[in-house]
């Protein structure tokens, strides 16, 4: 088991008070899978995979990694477990493809981030598997959109930990880029063991290429494969029925 997300509330903590985005939330993620969190905007998807990766504590509850605590990882440690993509631009458009993604190799490079065989060996891996090896001397500047995300996550890959998170991978991609971009991603964690997680709206692609699905709700969240969540009418209350409404025989939303 990789990650184990037990009854844990998000949000932000401030000097006054706590704000509670969404509670009472509990899942495992296993090895080979890709999950995807859902829910409507404002549910607080991302600040649930930010929570899950360190970046902000949880206000309740407990997230463990191998069965330790993930506060009790060093940042470095973390990061030979972790890689997170996130959806602000990159600092340098000007960097070369191979550039940027060489820099997910920073948690092994000693202080001058001199780059050993086995760094360059991962780094040729990554490109190789999102199928790259074309873009890899061009700047980050000349490339689409789609292109940029897959640089992203070969950059994901080249840091090589057992766990990728990604917040919002297919935003402003068109729905053929969307779903090369995801059914990749299938595909790299079931042939490399990798647990993927990442949030999306999306959620008629995710229930069709997805393993297992967490639908995010202010109260209680539901997690489960696709095929569950659907024959327990999980999707039907994501949004007012009478204005979307939940096709379980197609597994898709249509307007009411």
């Amino acid at each position: 088991m990789s990650i184990k997300v037990e009854n844990i509330n998000i949000g932000y903590k401030s000097k006054k008070q706590d704000t509670v985005i969404a509670k009472n939330i509990s899942f495992s993620l296993k090895k080979g899978e890709i999950t995807a969190i859902v829910g409507i905007n404002g549910i607080g998807k991302s600040t649930l995979l930010r929570t899950i990766a360190n970046v902000q504590p949880p206000l309740k509850g407990s997230i463990t990694i191998d069965d330790n605590q993930i506060t009790k990882y060093s940042a470095l440690d973390l990061a030979s477990k972790i890689s997170l993509v996130l959806t602000e631009s990159i600092a340098s458009k000007n960097l070369t493809v191979i550039e940027l993604i060489a820099l997910g190799r920073q948690p092994y490079t000693n202080w001058l981030g001199t780059l050993t065989n086995i760094d360059k060996k991962k780094i040729k891996e990554a490109i190789e598997l999102v199928e790259i090896s074309d873009l890899q001397h061009k700047r980050c500047f000349e490339l689409s959109d789609g292109q940029l995300q897959r640089v992203m996550i070969a950059r994901a890959l080249a840091q090589d930990t057992p766990i990728i998170l990604l917040d919002e991978p297919t935003s402003h991609l068109d729905l053929y880029h969307k779903v090369q971009i995801l059914k990749l991603l299938k595909n790299i964690a079931h042939k490399t063991n990798k647990t993927i997680l990442y949030t999306t709206h999306e959620i008629a692609i995710a229930i069709q290429l997805c393993d297992k699905i967490c639908i995010l709700n202010t109260e209680e969240s539901f997690f489960d494969t696709p095929c569950n969540l659907i024959k327990q009418n999980h999707f039907e209350k994501l949004f007012p029925t009478d204005t979307i409404k939940f096709d379980s025989g197609t597994g898709s939303f249509k307007i009411a």
